[in-house]
């Protein structure tokens, strides 16, 4: 019995040890975007979500900051600030990507910021 209650509570040890030391702790970053209303919001959050480590994204659109926590082992700033640009919107001093940016409806268009969704 005794053998039995040392194995048992070695392997809870070890689940708890493996638990409690997950590589790449959740991290944070903000990055300031060219959104303009609620729909880029809309997009931006939806494209970082769906975007592999990110788990999750708050966009403030009063300052245009997005707040992003993330894995660090599974993707990294830079990788964050791609989907935003590939999404079509600048990312802190990245220029959005010019294709993906007039796909946008031009509402939300870098330039159209006196409109409200």
């Amino acid at each position: 019995m005794k053998q039995l209650t040392f194995i048992f509570a070695l392997i809870l040890g070890v689940v708890f040890s493996t638990v409690a030391n997950k590589p790449g702790k959740e991290k944070e970053v903000k990055i300031k975007t060219s959104a303009v209303c609620e729909m880029c919001k809309e997009r931006i959050e939806k494209n970082l979500t769906l975007s592999k480590g990110i788990n999750e994204a708050i966009l403030n659109l009063d300052d245009k900051i997005v707040t992003v926590k993330y894995n660090p082992s599974k993707t990294n700033e830079a990788a964050i600030r791609k989907v935003i640009t590939d999404t079509g919107y600048d990312a802190d001093n990245l220029q959005c990507n010019q294709t993906a940016h007039d796909k946008l409806p031009e509402c939300c268009q870098k330039g159209n910021e006196s409109h409200a969704h």
